[in-house]
């Protein structure tokens, strides 16, 4: 009896943690080790890298940016173990922590560094504002825009496709710091644009670069599933709703969501509700009795938008 009792108490205390907290490696006491910028490090650029030694059982790290007066400028989280950012002149203040599920580290040590910015390009980067890194879009004169470099007088851009290594795109001696894809054409598919600064003595070392996805291909129709059609449901009573759709065959694939569209006419003008869902299926509860339909349409991430899937009816009792 007493080996019972014991193999109770120790299942009941094993069962207070959750999985995560009983597979996760407990870092509470570690720290993590700052590789750069060190103490009393002199940066001339407009652009910071910061690196750090990966700590074992982490999955993301926060970095903490201050100014010397302890005003917190940046707190952000990453998978990786560096980060680069854009940072003006001045004198600042640095730290980074390790995390997981269930633990999160000590704080490194504060680290004080300080940056200038001259006249000189090399060190620097440009710092490009939108479109966002890997973002859809449904038209092909896609706009460029990037943030002043100060002491740049001209900007290079170029586009790239980057399943060919084609060059589509390319300006020179850009006085703006925005530009329009002036294509009359261009391919569903993924491009990356970069961006120099000149000035009349130096130019930035490497091209700032991120990519975007041009998808102009509406998502195939989809077909609804359960609840057949001519069904009968009860009422207040939670049904699964689940479709099919056809896999995407466009050069792009962005992400596709649904739209769910009941209503109480089969011409769905008279619409009772609308549900959003980012999987083919879905709970849903009728709360008034009659005849019902439901269909689901499909839309991506680049903004296009399918074709409803035939109505479906069901009746609620």
């Amino acid at each position: 009896m007493k080996t019972i009792n014991k193999i109770i108490l120790i299942s009941l205390a094993i069962l207070t943690y959750s999985c995560e907290d009983i597979l996760e490696e407990d870092i509470t006491n570690d720290i993590v080790q700052i590789i750069s910028p060190a103490k009393d490090t002199k940066i001339e650029s407009n652009v910071v890298s910061f690196k750090w030694n990966s700590l074992k059982g982490a999955d993301k790290y926060r970095i903490q940016v201050f100014t010397t007066d302890q005003v917190l400028l940046l707190d952000s989280l990453t998978t990786k173990a560096n980060l680069t950012l854009p940072l003006n002149a001045g004198n600042y203040l640095w730290r980074v922590r390790a995390e997981n599920y269930a633990y999160q580290s000590t704080y490194s040590f504060p680290s004080n560094f300080s940056t200038t910015i001259p006249d000189d390009l090399t060190n620097q980067q440009v710092i490009l504002s939108s479109p966002d890194n890997d973002k859809f879009v449904n038209f092909i004169n896609v706009t460029l825009n990037w943030i002043p470099l100060n002491k740049a007088t001209s900007y290079s851009v170029k586009v790239v496709k980057t399943s060919t290594g084609e060059e589509v795109f390319s300006k020179n001696d850009l006085t703006d710091n925005s530009v329009m894809l002036d294509k009359p054409t261009l391919e569903d598919g993924n491009y990356e644009w970069r961006i120099k600064a000149k000035n009349t003595d130096s130019e930035t070392k490497q091209y700032s670069a991120r990519k975007f996805n041009i998808d102009t291909t509406s998502p195939n129709q989809p077909k609804n599933t359960l609840p057949a059609d001519n069904s009968t449901q009860s009422v207040n009573t939670a049904v699964t709703y689940t479709w099919s759709i056809p896999a995407d065959v466009g050069l792009a694939k962005s992400p596709i969501s649904y739209v769910v569209e009941f209503a109480s006419d089969v011409t769905f003008n008279s619409i009772v509700d609308t549900i959003n869902s980012n999987a083919t299926t879905l709970q849903y509860t009728s709360t008034t009795k009659g005849v019902y339909y439901w269909r689901v349409k499909a839309i991506d991430g680049a903004g296009n938008i399918g074709t409803n899937s035939t109505g479906y009816k069901f009746t609620v009792n």
